[in-house]
């Protein structure tokens, strides 16, 4: 069973279901309106835990009622909760989704998420050094981001950067990271280099290996083994939410990864198809079981 350690955030979605996305100053009708667990890093614990991972996080929580109903929720999916902190005097982070036509709209408050610490990171240096993998994305602040890089690094432990939200990142961090997993958008931020620019291009420049994540077409990926990017295509399904999508590929990635890059990828794409076919970021995360169905023998 893989360990995983996730370090990101936490957050309630309130997703809202329309027959489009609403321009400005328009108010449309939705179809309806429901909350669901989430945040970048919650999701990719709950989809690394799915997939038989055992998985601990780092994070922060307020003492509220979404703070409350988040914890109990990654109790249920048996994540370690010992290094997520709960915070006084903040409430919890949230995310504001509109759906419309199989894609979303996303603006989110991170609140507790802010507050997470290098202290926290160092704190979890045990969890971490027992790691088969360690996952952190964007949605903390930049210090804590860089402790997990620095710390997985010296323990000799793979981490994976999901650089997203997109922010450029210095060099150097990423040359710390042992696979940087964004979308075109993302990784053109990241570099600070033009996003018309070819993505395989994009890959090349990077100083460190790239899965490169690119919707209904797949992936493609490059390291050491593989200098040219190599392309793994999708699976064809019937998407009702691409919420968590990332997220899924992300989680199943890191469990998968002891399998070798080729067998991982295919793998975690796979495991988005299947997360794009219910409601929620966490709603269709699919099990180990439910992968190996999907995969053609």
């Amino acid at each position: 069973m893989p360990r995983i350690v996730v370090v990101g955030s936490i957050n309630m979605d309130l997703v809202t279901l329309a027959p489009r996305f609403p321009g400005p100053g328009e108010t449309l009708l939705g179809s309806r309106f429901f909350t669901a667990h989430g945040g970048k890093g919650a999701n990719q614990a709950v989809a690394a835990a799915r997939l038989g991972a055992e998985v601990a996080m780092i994070g922060a929580l307020g003492r509220d009622a979404f703070g409350d109903q988040l914890h109990a929720g990654l109790a249920h999916e048996g994540i370690d909760l010992a290094h997520v902190a709960r915070i006084d005097d903040e409430g919890s982070g949230s995310a504001s989704i509109t759906v419309a036509a199989g894609e979303n709209q996303i603006i989110v408050v991170p609140a507790a998420n802010a507050r997470v610490s290098l202290a926290q990171v160092e704190a979890a240096r045990d969890a971490i050094a027992r790691a088969d993998a360690v996952l952190v994305q964007l949605e903390i602040p930049l210090d804590a981001v860089e402790a997990t890089l620095r710390l997985a690094r010296r323990e000799g432990v793979p981490v994976i950067l999901n650089p997203a939200p997109a922010q450029k990142l210095p060099a150097e961090w990423l040359s710390l990271a042992s696979y940087l997993t964004p979308n075109q958008h993302e990784l053109a931020t990241v570099l600070g280099a033009d996003e018309q620019t070819d993505f395989r291009e994009l890959m090349r420049r990077a100083p460190c290996p790239v899965v490169l994540t690119r919707g209904g077409e797949g992936a493609w990926y490059r390291d050491d083994a593989h200098p040219e990017p190599a392309h793994q295509a999708g699976f064809k399904v019937d998407a009702i939410d691409t919420t968590g999508a990332g997220d899924t590929f992300n989680g199943a990635l890191a469990v998968f990864l002891h399998e070798g890059l080729p067998a991982a990828v295919r793998k975690a794409c796979a495991a988005a198809a299947l997360s794009v076919t219910k409601l929620g970021a966490q709603g269709g995360m699919p099990s180990a079981r439910e992968v190996a169905t999907l995969l053609p023998h």
